[in-house]
């Protein structure tokens, strides 16, 4: 079994993140979650595959894409993963 292409970085009951994830669910996608500091100025982590401390980040190693906000992940995932793609 192979890790899943898609890696989520976000935050317990994020609103935000849980707006992606049911994005991710709804499109039948593999993914890991990777829960990240609460205190922004300790997500160093986020920091270096995105440039940006904000959650929710998306890294998609089908595609090379690294991007945060929610609204431009969930628009990506519906462009290449939704139907038609």
């Amino acid at each position: 079994m192979t890790d899943p292409a898609l890696t989520l970085y976000r935050l317990q009951a994020c609103p935000f993140c849980e707006r992606v994830v049911r994005t991710l669910d709804e499109h039948g996608l593999d993914y890991r979650s990777r829960f990240v500091e609460p205190m922004h100025a300790d997500r160093n982590v986020v920091k270096r595959i995105s440039g940006k401390r904000t959650v929710p980040a998306l890294v998609d190693e089908n595609t090379g894409v690294t991007m945060s906000e929610s609204a431009n992940i969930v628009d990506y995932i519906e462009k290449t993963y939704g139907e038609g793609s």
